[in-house]
């Protein structure tokens, strides 16, 4: 023993000091879930790079369908809509959630709005109708009857909505690519759709949609971070030169030609015009509330599963509950009528945050700092003009794929689910509607439990959903007969 030991021998036992906790520390908890401010910034640059792909990709995809009058949205303010609604809702996530979840314009979700409703009502109204699904969300989460429909309807047929949503965003990657072309005259010939625009494959456009497919795929096989990001780049690049230095034309609706700014002003011509009712003037009554159901219906149900499984992989779970649960399903629902007043359709939690929490990302400081980097892309708005359908389409079919995944988790041998789960996820592609997938396989599902003397165990909610549908299907023809 040392002689100042000697002189002090409870040195070691004075306590020290408490530390000062920071403003940042106080705000999202951060030493409480063992994380540091360099891993929070980490995360979120992470799930920025992960995600950042919907600003390219969201304008394809509503970009690519006109509405009712043949009005077709411009690029530019579509890419202005997702980036502003991205950044100020994944900013809200973190101060109100304190959770590692990014919001954007669902994948999916874009599709309802973009090729079932708009054919059916004008632009505005079909924003408006997703405002409608934004309070619907907001009302239900508020009031508890959220998890009351979650509870209705069998988890075999939520994951079946979710592979058939995937083989339909798919097969719209393929087509805008012009992988895949539509037969004109499909009654003479032996298939719907071929290869390519004569049966064969040819073209440097085509050859950019497979160089970039290909890229992607060993990319995300590599598990590089950014993969879909990087791949969209890289391709788009190579479609660059084989326009400009080429002349290679053949692109579709979006050339790749160097814009004369990389930065401009945002162009917010969308923000703010919607019709909240008169989709179901368009529409009709009952083709509306369909609408709206589905949306409401492939919205929180998307949401619930991301933010459950996100939100475990980062330890955040606690006897099978998310902290602040409540708070991150109002920011949810607020999500949808934010992409309805911006017009970059449904928000909605990504779960290529899994990608930021993977990096180390454990509180709302990783969204607020993604969502800073969605608000600066505001300003390169003119470089999402350059992306053509060849460069982006293969995130459809990689992510997709990613969603198909989830057929895993069916139980195939149950004769309850089988054909219900088949016709969920078959008609959902082969109709080019959700809306139709989840209705047959709700109605088949009931008819099953009650041809099998089962009714009960369908509920009078799920009977209920499966005769709202019923009409729904019935409806032209019902209105034939009195014509």
């Amino acid at each position: 023993m040392t002689q100042a030991e000697i002189q002090d021998p409870v040195r070691d036992e004075v306590p020290e000091p408490p530390q000062r906790r920071s403003l940042l520390d106080r705000l999202f908890e951060i030493r409480a879930r063992q994380s540091t401010v360099g891993r929070e910034v980490r995360g979120g640059l992470t799930t920025f790079v992960a995600m950042a792909y919907i600003v390219l990709l969201n304008p394809l995809i509503l970009g690519a369908a006109t509405d009712i009058t043949g009005a077709r949205l411009s690029a530019a303010q579509v890419t202005t809509a997702t980036a502003l609604a991205a950044a100020v809702m994944t900013v809200l996530m973190g101060l109100v959630g304190n959770a590692p979840l990014a919001l954007a314009a669902g994948l999916g979700i874009n599709g309802i709005v973009a090729f079932q409703m708009a054919p059916t009502m004008t632009w505005p109204q079909a924003f408006g109708l997703v405002v409608l699904e934004g309070v619907c969300i907001v009302l239900m989460a508020v009031s508890g009857v959220r998890e009351r429909i979650m509870n209705a309807i069998p988890r075999p047929l939520k994951t079946a909505i979710t592979v058939g949503i995937g083989l339909y965003i798919a097969l719209v990657g393929l087509v805008s690519a012009g992988f895949v072309t539509r037969v004109p005259d499909a009654a003479e010939t032996t298939v719907p759709v071929r290869l390519g625009a004569s049966g064969h494959l040819h073209g440097w456009p085509i050859v950019v949609f497979c160089f970039g497919l290909l890229l992607m795929i060993v990319l995300m096989a590599r598990k590089v971070p950014g993969a879909v990001l990087i791949s969209i780049g890289v391709a788009t690049v190579f479609a660059v030169v084989l326009h400009e230095g080429f002349g290679v034309g053949g692109w579709g609706l979006t050339t790749p030609a160097l814009p004369d700014h990389v930065v401009a002003a945002p162009n917010f011509g969308l923000f703010g015009h919607i019709d909240l009712f008169g989709g179901f003037a368009s529409a009709g009554a009952l083709a509306a509330t369909v609408f709206l159901f589905t949306l409401v219906l492939s919205g929180f149900f998307d949401a619930m599963g991301t933010i459950t499984s996100v939100s475990d992989e980062a330890g955040l779970s606690k006897n099978g509950k998310v902290p602040r649960m409540g708070r991150i399903l109002l920011v949810d629902g607020a999500g949808a009528i934010a992409g309805g007043v911006t017009g970059s359709s449904p928000n909605t939690v990504f779960l290529e945050s899994a990608a930021g929490v993977g990096e180390g990302a454990r509180t709302g400081l990783a969204s607020v700092v993604t969502g800073l980097l969605f608000a600066g892309t505001l300003l390169f708005t003119p470089l999402a003009g350059v992306v053509p359908a060849q460069a982006a389409a293969p995130a459809l079919v990689v992510i997709g794929g990613m969603m198909v995944a989830q057929c895993r988790h069916i139980p195939w041998h149950d004769p309850d689910y089988t054909i219900p789960v088949f016709l969920t996820a078959a008609l959902i592609p082969f109709t080019y509607s959700i809306t139709n997938g989840v209705g047959a396989g709700l109605i088949a599902f009931v008819l099953i439990k009650i041809g099998r003397g089962k009714w009960r165990e369908a509920g009078w909610l799920l009977s209920l959903l499966a005769l709202v549908f019923a009409v729904y299907f019935a409806v032209d023809g019902v209105e034939a007969l009195f014509r």
